[in-house]
């Protein structure tokens, strides 16, 4: 009987998990997870992330045990640990889902290389998406830059194959050998920031599909109307189960369209399309590769970003005095996510109220979410910025006082992550410097002691945005 290896790299998963399945067909299988400390490429892990791999690694190894076969984890370059374990165990296979990410990709073909000189076969299986990367072009071949008409194109092009039940169990391998503790890693932060995040979190397989079969049950209908409102979990929050591959796109896709009548059902039709967005982000990383580190819109190359580290460090600690602002940037501090809408309104006041630029608060996005993902990281900045792919205009600059009004119209986002604001009425919450001084002493609150005067002129911000935008314009 033949032995596999199963290299994990994400798709941190049994089910659906096609190199697993085909390994546990050909005979015993090893899986693997090979994490390479000194990696610095795009996709290199942020802290957060680091966190939540933790802890998904151990679910994923408890999950493996049950089934039969023992994760061997190990630490170094992959092709190298790789050899050495297949080696030990004797396999002459290596099996794997491939990566999403161009430069993980590269790591890939190196690894396959590597193995290839010691007469060890590699066998790659797709990676985690809906549809392949080229399959959904335009009529002239080209690839889509614009949202709309990709999932149009997308919905038409194929069916996603039905997902893979989990093998019933793993033949573990005759030889054995050595394997690390997942904490001899080191991926969990030396200051323990993430408290919060372990209330508010479950990574691995388990905590994905509970968390997708009560948002099903209990949030599904009603998403096209709750999606948007910071005040109730309207929202999946399944992104970071999803980046981690700890549960398969095309598992929940099936799920939700076992109605045949889901485009006609508006909460289960946006939450696709927003399970096509992200689709639509892995999509262009690939097809221009460059936007990971440039702007797609050449002319934003030269738009006149401001370098001010104070107003970034004001921003990133939630103390620019716009409260959604602050609420958010806290939120995201503390749990390591934060809604979507929240997203686009703090990375709109920085690149358009600071004009501090993108890539920086991409980067802290990057350093600092739990659901970090290339693809949509880059996608959603560019988009805000106004420099990317299907970019909202760049005159289109939110207002952070109407959009908390809007999407948090009795402050409870605000109370719960600004707390010295908690006694301000709805009113005053959103803008505490049009409040009447009686106001703000009932409510404990002096502007520029317990919480700061706003950093910005929100109008003046606007248009002086504006006048860099149009210089570049053309």
């Amino acid at each position: 009987m033949a032995t596999t290896l199963v290299w994990y790299a994400n798709n941190l998963r049994v089910d659906d998990h096609p190199a697993l399945n085909a390994a546990a067909e050909r005979g015993k299988v090893v899986p693997v997870y090979v994490y390479e400390p000194d990696y610095n490429g795009s996709s290199e892990m942020g802290g957060a992330t680091k966190w939540w791999a933790h802890h998904s690694l151990m679910a994923l190894q408890g999950r493996l045990d049950t089934m039969g076969s023992a994760l061997v984890v190990r630490k170094g370059d992959p092709a190298e640990e790789l050899r050495k374990v297949a080696n030990a165990v004797g396999a002459d296979r290596v099996m794997f889902c491939e990566s999403i990410e161009p430069d993980l990709q590269e790591r890939e073909e190196r690894v396959e290389y590597e193995l290839g000189r010691h007469d060890i076969e590699v066998e790659r299986f797709p990676m985690h998406l809906l549809w392949e990367i080229g399959s959904v072009m335009t009529k002239d071949g080209n690839p889509y830059q614009v949202f709309s008409p990709f999932w149009k194109m997308a919905i038409k092009t194929a069916t996603p194959d039905e997902p893979l039940d989990a093998p019933r169990k793993l033949n573990a391998p005759d030889k054995h050998t050595k394997s690390l503790d997942i904490d001899e890693l080191g991926l969990l932060p030396d200051i323990e920031w993430y408290t919060q995040m372990e209330q508010r979190w479950t990574p691995g397989e388990k905590g994905a599909r509970g968390r997708f079969a009560a948002f099903v049950e209990h949030r599904l209908s009603e998403y096209h109307e709750d999606r948007n409102r910071l005040d109730i979990p309207g929202w999946s929050a399944m992104s970071p189960h999803i980046h981690f591959g700890e549960i398969s796109v095309r598992r929940m896709w099936h799920t939700i369209t076992q109605d045949p009548q889901w485009e006609k059902v508006k909460g289960k039709e946006h939450y696709l399309r927003e399970i096509g967005w992200r689709e639509f982000a892995q999509h262009l990383i690939n097809h221009f590769p460059c936007t990971i580190n440039e702007p797609l819109r050449e002319n934003f190359k030269d738009f006149p970003w401001v370098k001010n580290k104070s107003q970034f460090d004001k921003w990133k600690r939630g103390q620019t005095g716009y409260p959604v602002v602050d609420a958010a940037m806290r939120n995201l501090w503390a749990e390591g996510w934060m809604p979507n809408r929240a997203r686009m309104i703090v990375a709109s006041f920085l690149c358009k109220d600071l004009r501090i630029s993108w890539e920086e608060g991409m980067a802290w996005f990057w350093d600092t979410l739990v659901d970090a993902d290339l693809g949509s990281n880059t996608l959603g900045w560019q988009w805000t910025a106004g420099c990317g792919a299907d970019a909202a205009p760049y005159f289109r600059v939110f207002n952070p006082v109407s959009q908390g009004t809007k999407f948090d119209p009795d402050g409870d986002y605000v109370r719960q992550w600004c707390p010295e604001l908690s006694k301000l009425d709805k009113r005053a919450i959103h803008e505490p410097w049009e409040a009447k001084p009686m106001e703000l002493t009932a409510a404990g609150v002096t502007l520029g002691e317990e919480y700061p005067e706003p950093m910005a002129d929100h109008k003046q911000a606007r248009e002086d945005a504006l006048e860099a935008f149009e210089k570049i314009k053309g």
